[in-house]
């Protein structure tokens, strides 16, 4: 990997692909090569990144850029990125991981794209290939210093050994909440994600660590190969977050993020299963699973998660691409994690809600997941889950039995067909628009989920569903 502070590659227009001529010039301390641009790509520049970016940097949207294998933003830099910007990561030939974007600890990101007067100009992350796939290249990472439960600070899962910057979050010196790793809004991020090792991957926005100063809103992950969307600690909060065909899980919070989760779309891959079981949420309070504080309580409000539209489905034991993937749950909520759950839709997976009675490695009568929430400090509070077997469920050691939630406002629908009580508009809809996941008029569930009654446009014209 090429470790100056940034090398960067300018590609100019030439009509049919011929190369008009080579230049060079001085942008911020960098050296500019112009060619040609590449057949098939939008009519503009391309700009090649690699290494490490230690001084404040802007991408222009008058050109698209490629990340050429891991690209970290470090040494308290900020990088600005403009409105309609096209970023692509360059698909790994070898064994490590293909392009991706790290801001580490100390540094921030403003992508802020434009989604106002009838102008939808979002930023957008993708795979550069021409035919892309999941796992093209490696995603986004955000790192912080907000609190996590580690005992020391750590790397984030995914990244190689001998990188040329520091990807580590947590540990006891990083306690700021409020800290700020800058914006990411009106922001799609598609094709991402990288398997360093079984259980050891990137996913579409990987986060460590990532404080409530930082703004996270409208952010679409596309065909992510891990997980959409994972919290690794911090306290930061997000809101208007859809996931699209993830091949693991939509949302993944552990190792004591508390943030904040509002209006979000999860959608799940008809075609695609994990080996460790795809689900809507998976939420754990550490590896351990014991007495480690502060624990995973994430708040969920205003969520909607569509599994599959069949029993048979959703039971599939070999699913593509490892021969062996398999769908989970709606919600999987583990090893002594806390929760609160509001308003919110789940449909379409065997398991709805599931808490799991088992306390790996944990500390003999410290409360588990399950007992958390029956002594009151984990709380669902009026969600609208359907099941093809337990809609509400405990689990342990691999056995699953049904219960009965507390209070009067959850509601459990266990049936052969998903949408017929819950009354979504078209869940499994082979064209996927906004509009399919909105509760109809009759819908019991018509004031909750991530759609409000009536609300088509909030996510139209930055998405791809």
């Amino acid at each position: 990997m090429n470790k100056k502070p940034l090398a960067v590659t300018l590609m100019s227009a030439a009509a049919f692909g011929m190369m008009l001529g080579t230049s060079c010039k001085k942008e911020n301390g960098n050296v500019v090569n112009e060619r040609s641009v590449l057949a098939g790509k939008p009519p503009k520049t391309d700009s090649t990144i690699t290494g490490v970016i230690t001084s404040n940097l802007f991408l222009s949207n008058t050109k698209n850029y490629l990340l050429s294998g891991l690209v970290y933003v470090a040494n308290s830099a900020t990088l600005t990125i403009e409105h309609g910007t096209w970023i692509g990561g360059i698909k790994s030939t070898g064994t490590g991981p293909g392009g991706g974007l790290i801001i580490t600890r100390g540094s921030k990101i403003i992508a802020d794209g434009l989604l106002a007067n009838g102008t939808n100009d979002p930023i957008v992350f993708s795979s550069n290939e021409a035919n892309p796939v999941s796992g093209d290249w490696s995603g986004v990472v955000l790192l912080g210093q907000a609190p996590t439960n580690h005992a020391a600070a750590v790397r984030i899962e995914g990244i190689p050994d001998n990188e040329p910057a520091d990807a580590t979050y947590g540990g006891p010196a990083n306690n700021n909440s409020s800290d700020n790793s800058g914006i990411l809004r009106y922001v799609r991020i598609e094709y991402a994600g990288y398997e360093l090792s079984t259980d050891n991957e990137l996913n579409g926005l990987t986060l460590g660590g990532v404080g409530n100063g930082t703004i996270l809103d409208y952010i679409e992950v596309y065909k992510s190969k891990d997980d959409a969307f994972e919290f690794f600690g911090g306290t930061v909060n997000a809101s208007h977050l859809v996931a699209i065909d993830a091949l693991d899980d939509m949302f993944d919070t552990d190792n004591g993020y508390s943030g904040t989760i509002s209006y979000a779309l999860g959608v799940s891959d008809p075609n695609r299963a994990d080996k460790s079981q795809s689900n809507g949420f998976e939420s754990d309070n550490n590896a351990a699973g014991g007495y480690v504080t502060p624990y995973t309580h994430p708040t969920y409000n205003n969520i909607t998660i569509i599994g599959q539209p069949t029993a048979a489905a959703a039971s599939i034991t070999n699913g593509q691409p490892s021969g062996n993937g398999k769908y989970g749950r709606a919600a999987h909520l583990r090893r002594n994690a806390e929760f609160a759950i509001n308003n919110s839709i789940f449909l379409g997976f065997n398991y709805g809600i599931t808490q799991d009675t088992t306390l790996p490695g944990g500390v003999p009568g410290v409360p588990n997941t399950l007992s958390k929430y029956w002594s009151g400090i984990s709380t669902l509070t009026t969600n609208y889950v359907h099941a093809y077997i337990n809609a509400y469920d405990k689990e342990g050691n691999s056995n699953h039995f049904a219960i009965t939630p507390l209070g009067t406002t959850n509601k459990a629908y266990v049936s052969t067909n998903p949408n017929a009580s819950i009354l979504l508009s078209a869940p499994f809809a082979a064209t996927r628009v906004i509009g399919n996941y909105i509760p109809q008029s009759l819908s019991p569930a018509k004031n909750a989920g991530a759609f409000p009654t009536g609300n088509t446009t909030w996510a139209n014209g930055w998405t791809i569903l």
